[in-house]
């Protein structure tokens, strides 16, 4: 079994792999949503039911079939409490980093970042991973200034009462159809290939 393998696996699914992580014997790899999620999730018997939760469940389905494929056992971010450390996995992971705005940033899809879950192999694996650079570190933070409301920083933390108040207006309209504003303006967020119907989706879950 490689790394590689699971890449594929996963790509095939729909999934991304993000960071993966040896601890306590095991491999932990994170896996989220990335340019093929959409299509995948879209084409999904969960997509089309029209019951609640269908990210979640079409998680749980996806990522517990790889976890059968490749002998292991798999975790979610809603399973608790107790909840599984999935920040502390994805900053020990290597690629994923604290942007100016409090979010995590990852070199491959930006600020839109939804970790589905975790595949939990126990055996540790090669990872070849490489020290990766915050994109931040050479990026001039369009992110910082672009919340209307000005709600997100690393230093004072997330207002959500001034987001959800946002919102709810009519000016807060573009960031539930299109997705947030801020996580928008990084200039990485592109590479994630979300389209404006998954960014709404999202945003229905995160503000019903």
């Amino acid at each position: 079994m490689t790394l590689e393998a699971i890449q594929t696996a996963a790509a095939n699914a729909g999934l991304l792999t993000m960071g993966a992580l040896h601890e306590d014997g095991n491999t932990i790899v994170l896996l989220g949503t990335g340019p093929a999620f959409w299509a995948a999730f879209s084409a999904s018997r969960e997509y089309l039911d029209g019951s609640k939760h269908p990210v979640d469940r079409w998680s749980k389905r996806v990522v517990g079939d790889l976890a059968k494929t490749f002998s292991g056992t798999c975790q979610f971010p809603s399973d608790g409490p107790p909840y599984p450390p999935f920040i502390r996995w994805a900053l020990d992971s290597g690629p994923f980093f604290q942007s100016p705005v409090g979010m995590m940033v990852h070199p491959e899809v930006g600020l839109m970042i939804s970790l589905r879950g975790a595949l939990i192999l126990p055996r540790e694996i090669p990872l070849h991973q490489q020290d990766t650079p915050s994109p931040c570190l050479t990026c001039d933070g369009p992110c910082t200034s672009a919340c209307p409301v000005d709600a997100l920083s690393a230093g004072t933390g997330y207002n959500v009462t001034a987001c959800h108040a946002f919102l709810d207006t009519e000016d807060g309209s573009e960031c539930m159809s299109r997705g947030c504003i801020a996580r928008r303006a990084c200039p990485h967020s592109a590479k994630a290939g979300r389209t404006d119907a998954q960014s709404a989706l999202h945003m229905r879950s995160f503000h019903p």
